[in-house]
């Protein structure tokens, strides 16, 4: 993946691009940032349908079961 750099000359106020390849730390780090954000998408999206079902069961809509926890 390629990884593009800004920096700043904040006297100047030039901006200097750099586009490089990742390193092969920052490919591990990155990869272990998009499992970790995978994983917890997943957990969220079994969560949500729980609670759908749940309240489905229930017979009450998302607004109904707000106002009875307050």
């Amino acid at each position: 993946m390629k990884i593009i750099e800004k920096e700043f000359n904040i006297e100047t106020g030039e901006e200097i691009f750099t586009e490089r390849d990742e390193t092969s730390e920052e490919r591990i780090l990155r990869e272990a940032k998009e499992k970790q954000l995978a994983k917890e998408q997943a957990e969220l999206k079994a969560e949500t349908e729980a609670r759908a079902a749940l309240l489905d069961k229930l017979g009450l809509t998302e607004e109904e079961a707000r106002l009875l926890l307050g």
